[in-house]
């Protein structure tokens, strides 16, 4: 079981406030300041520093703080682990990012439910920051992310590499036949709305080059995936999407993609969880069972 001071530095942590910690755990604030002392004493060094009104983790801190929320989670699922064994069930809590929920992990999750079909499962489809928030409270075991991370604050596998590419209407109306990236930049483009996995990945590549979305004649932002599809399919603009994502429209001829020179990227989606977890086997376990991996 894992000390009470422990969770209240990781408490202090989520919200940098001894007030809004106290509240949340329902004790006295003085306590709180108490908890803090008792660690910092404890592990002989700062945790927490003070600037003004500002307050921050000092390096030790941050090692703390990552170590306890491996703890807590690790704490969490043993319990719960414990209880379903007493049950025989088991269970499957994540997170996906909206590409990968939507479009790239249907099939899989079939097959893993067609192996366990007394499973529990609860997928939680978002943004990889907030996927990452939940892993750290707990809420969830593990994601599967398209979207930039802290590598060295996590455990990580490659689960797949997928094709980004543009693509627009097969009868799209084209000035000109386009050759290189540049030849676009006069259509309208539609995109996934800031903060996206999806458009964050196109930013990235125009910024290599220079460029940026605002350099195409008309910008169109669109937070659903299947919105965005339909708009191109009537050619209402062009688009650049994962070629999981336009596969069936791909298949059947409503979409095709632009052949560019210049352009052929490849992009990682990865499989995290919290640094040091003492389940780090399972979840590479669970891993490999959805990537149909022996």
């Amino acid at each position: 079981m894992m000390d009470f001071r422990i969770d209240t530095f990781i408490t202090v942590c989520r919200y940098m406030n001894f007030t809004k910690a106290a509240e949340q755990l329902n004790i006295t604030q003085p306590a709180v300041t108490q908890h803090i002392h008792y660690l910092e004493d404890f592990y002989g060094t700062k945790l927490i520093v003070h600037e003004g009104k500002r307050m921050s983790l000092t390096e030790a801190g941050v090692v703390l703080y990552q170590a306890a929320v491996t703890m807590k989670h690790d704490e969490i699922y043993l319990k719960e682990s414990i209880i379903d064994l007493e049950k025989r069930k088991r269970r499957l809590y994540f997170g996906a990012t909206l590409t990968i929920g939507e479009f790239v992990i249907a099939e899989q999750l079939k097959k893993y439910l067609d192996m366990y079909p007394d499973i529990e499962v609860r997928m939680i489809v978002d943004n990889t920051r907030e996927l990452l928030y939940k892993l750290r409270l707990g809420e969830i075991d593990f994601a599967i992310v398209e979207g930039n991370f802290a590598k060295k604050e996590y455990d990580c596998m490659l689960y797949s590499q997928e094709r980004y590419i543009p693509v627009c209407s097969t009868d799209y109306p084209f000035q000109k036949e386009p050759v290189q990236l540049n030849d676009l930049l006069s259509e309208r483009v539609i995109v996934r709305e800031k903060g996206s996995g999806t458009r964050e990945i196109l930013e990235k590549y125009l910024e290599a080059r220079n460029l940026g979305i605002d350099n195409f004649r008309h910008v169109v932002e669109i937070s659903g995936m299947n919105a965005i599809k339909s708009l191109v399919e009537s050619g209402c603009g062009i688009t650049f999407l994962y070629e999981a994502v336009v596969k069936e429209e791909l298949e059947k001829g409503s979409l095709k993609e632009i052949n560019l020179k210049d352009f052929n990227m490849m992009h990682d989606f990865e499989f995290i969880w919290n640094k040091g977890s003492a389940f780090s086997g399972n979840y590479l376990d669970i891993c490999k069972l959805l990537k149909n991996e022996d």
